[in-house]
């Protein structure tokens, strides 16, 4: 049965604030707040050690196996007995900054048993897509991928069944603040991309081709193929989700395909709402458009293959920022039918829904994601 609990915010200072032996609390995956004072003289290596983190993040501590890697009874006992409020993320530490003048902390209800893996019939509230997974208990029950360590390392070391893999990867978790490691080194940035870097690299390339265009050909003309360049991308769009991101059931029965499969989508399914894995790197685009760069200015003469591929360029950039404002904007009201759409997608059935920027090509060929549309099966526990 899940219990909510009424807890307040805090934000980062307030937390500080809150580091001597009279008072000391301590934050975890920089989300969950607890007051552990009077656990001081029971803590088996003394209070000095808990002392050092106070008003500090004690995860990585926790988690290191030098000093003592922690149970999941610790973070249990800790959930239970110790849990006082919830470190306020940036855009809640601004309403909570600017609309508590008199200093009162800002209260939450958050459902502390909600389990993002399970598939739904309606897409969970806003409030339930920011509850932070506990990595350990995910882990413990799961026995998939541990959210505390680097995901690639464990990727590529692990001996999944491709059955395993494919159901616990689709079955989202929620990170929390930032994004979970992927490569845990000084690779990790190269993993990461925001949102505006897309139109900053590709408008330009865009503006090239349709200015190309127009100054060699008859500008109506030049347009008609841009808008037919955009038409297709619709199609590539849908094609691209449902046959090579969601290649699915036809991964060959290897690690490394499953890795793959990981770093090109699976990551998203799994994290859906890191804002900084919503996007696609620009060196995967340019690696995936390449073939279709090469087909376009193969097969139509040079000025039109520009004011086709400009059209389909503005698509690909139009696709990305949508995909990124589907997850996390405020939108107008056909957006939002097509955020309940996408989002169902993750939520309800990945097997159905691959249109993005709009669901035409998923009723022309019937992977339409209705109201009455299934749950997909969750095969392991």
């Amino acid at each position: 049965m899940t219990t909510t609990k009424t807890l307040p915010l805090y934000t980062a200072q307030q937390l500080q604030t809150h580091n001597s032996d009279k008072d000391c609390w301590v934050s975890l995956y920089n989300r969950k707040i607890y007051n552990v004072t009077r656990f001081l003289d029971e803590h088996p290596g003394g209070p000095e050690l808990i002392l050092e983190y106070a008003g500090k993040d004690i995860t990585d501590v926790l988690k290191d196996q030098v000093t003592h890697e922690h149970s999941v009874t610790a973070y249990e006992t800790l959930d239970e007995n110790y849990l006082v409020g919830y470190l306020a993320t940036p855009e809640e530490e601004s309403k909570l900054l600017n609309g508590t003048a008199n200093g009162a902390p800002m209260e939450v209800k958050l459902e502390e048993e909600y389990d993002s893996t399970v598939f739904v019939p309606e897409v969970p509230p806003e409030e339930k897509l920011s509850i932070v997974t506990d990595y350990s208990r995910d882990f413990t029950r799961h026995k998939f991928l541990d959210l505390n360590k680097p995901l690639l390392v464990q990727m590529l070391r692990a001996d999944f069944s491709k059955e395993f893999y494919l159901d616990q990867i689709h079955r989202p978790r929620h990170y929390g603040r930032g994004s979970a490691p992927l490569f845990g080194n000084f690779l990790e940035p190269l993993s990461k991309t925001s949102w505006y870097v897309i139109p900053i690299v590709w408008f330009p390339v865009i503006l090239y081709h349709i200015y190309t265009a127009f100054q060699n050909m008859n500008k109506v003309f030049a347009t008609f193929l841009f808008g037919v360049g955009l038409f297709v991308w619709t199609l590539i769009e849908y094609g691209l989700h449902r046959f090579l991101f969601h290649l699915d059931e036809y991964l060959p029965r290897h690690q490394v395909a499953y890795t793959v499969h990981f770093l090109l989508h699976g990551v998203h399914h799994y994290l859906p709402m890191d804002r900084y894995r919503l996007v696609m790197p620009p060196t995967l685009f340019v690696a995936l458009c390449t073939p279709f760069y090469k087909l376009v200015f193969a097969l139509l003469p040079y000025y039109w293959a520009c004011a086709g591929f400009a059209g389909g360029m503005f698509g690909y950039m139009c696709y990305d920022l949508t995909h990124y404002f589907l997850h996390h904007a405020k939108l107008p009201t056909y957006l939002q039918k097509l955020k309940r759409y996408h989002m169902e997608h993750h939520y309800k059935n990945y097997e159905l829904g691959f249109g993005v920027t709009s669901w035409f090509w998923d009723k022309v060929f019937g992977t339409y994601l209705g109201e009455n549309a299934p749950l997909s099966k969750m095969k392991f526990e």
